[in-house]
């Protein structure tokens, strides 16, 4: 059973309605704003293009930001909905946040495809322990030192100037906070990705739909994603050599193959749950019917045991 077909079939059993184009029982018109992360907002703006097709009377607005921005709009009320990629800290919780799961992506390390080293890159990756050096303390500060050849080229290293969930989950992974990563500060995955892409000696992170050509599903020109060497053997296996197209690396994470973190849930979050009937319904569509589209725009579908929980969550 897919997925979809095992969310709808939850659903059903939980005694929950799942609306779609004729569901006039729970049809609900107004306005539903959402703003927040950079990971999950090419997917809200594809469900909010298809639910507005299927419910002209409902208008979504979208806007990225950043997850802290998503959650302190959320938090503070000036939109229905915050999009966070990382996880709701306590503080949030007792501040009100209601949450739920979406979707799967990941954070990947990013360089430049005019790279000097490019083969040399893509033929050994890099371990966590090496892009930890590269982040955290500098002792990983040339090319050289990073794949163990003499090469004394300075790694430029960017990171992320706004509090976003790539940042805070490509620190855990190397064992930190967004606070410790080094690097010159770019606002915003576009941005970030912009400033690898025009420094042929620059190293960065960007989650996937920023590195990833939405039609031909490999890296947009002038980025590559640098692999990571998993095992730490100082060679990149070929069950590690999985960064090549997006769907190659969707597979990945969708098996376990990639570690999470960088691999994480992406969260919808409201102030407490949400009481009008027009964020309720969208939400609970985005939780099944809208499941099917979560693969064509580059992201991993929940398990059916996370779409059930958040059904439930949901309620009626």
């Amino acid at each position: 059973m897919s997925v979809l077909a095992g969310a709808l079939a939850m659903a059903a059993a939980a005694g929950l309605v799942v609306c779609g184009a004729g569901c006039g029982a729970r049809d609900a018109s107004g306005t539903i704003t959402v703003s927040g992360a950079w990971a999950l907002y090419p997917m809200a703006v594809r469900w909010a293009e298809e639910y507005q097709t299927l419910h002209p009377d409902v208008r979504i607005d979208v806007a990225a930001g950043g997850a802290g921005k998503g959650m302190a709009d959320c938090l503070a009320g000036a939109v229905d909905i915050g999009m966070v990629s990382r996880e709701i800290n306590p503080e949030e919780e007792r501040r009100g946040a209601w949450w739920v799961p979406v979707a799967i992506d990941a954070v990947v390390p990013t360089v430049s495809d005019g790279n000097p080293v490019l083969t040399d890159i893509l033929a050994r990756g890099a371990t966590r322990e090496e892009l930890a050096g590269v982040w955290l303390d500098g002792s990983v500060s040339t090319w050289g030192a990073l794949l163990g050849t003499g090469d004394a080229r300075e790694i430029h290293v960017y990171t992320r100037s706004d509090a976003c969930g790539a940042a805070e989950t490509w620190a855990a992974f190397l064992g930190a906070r967004q606070e410790d990563l080094r690097g010159v500060g770019v606002y915003g995955d576009p941005g970030l990705a912009e400033a690898v892409r025009q420094d042929k000696l620059g190293i960065g992170y960007n989650n996937l739909n920023y590195v990833f050509d939405a039609r031909t599903h490999q890296p947009n020109p002038g980025i590559v994603v640098l692999p990571i060497d998993l095992n730490g053997n100082g060679a990149l296996d070929p069950e590690e050599d999985f960064c090549r197209t997006r769907d190659a690396l969707v597979r990945a994470i969708a098996a376990g193959a990639y570690p999470s973190p960088p691999a994480r849930d992406l969260y919808f979050v409201c102030r407490g749950r949400p009481e009008r009937p027009v964020v309720r319904e969208f939400l609970r569509w985005a939780l099944t019917e809208g499941q099917r589209f979560v693969p064509e725009a580059g992201y991993v579908n929940l398990a059916d045991e996370e779409l059930k929980a958040a059904l439930e969550m949901l309620g009626d």
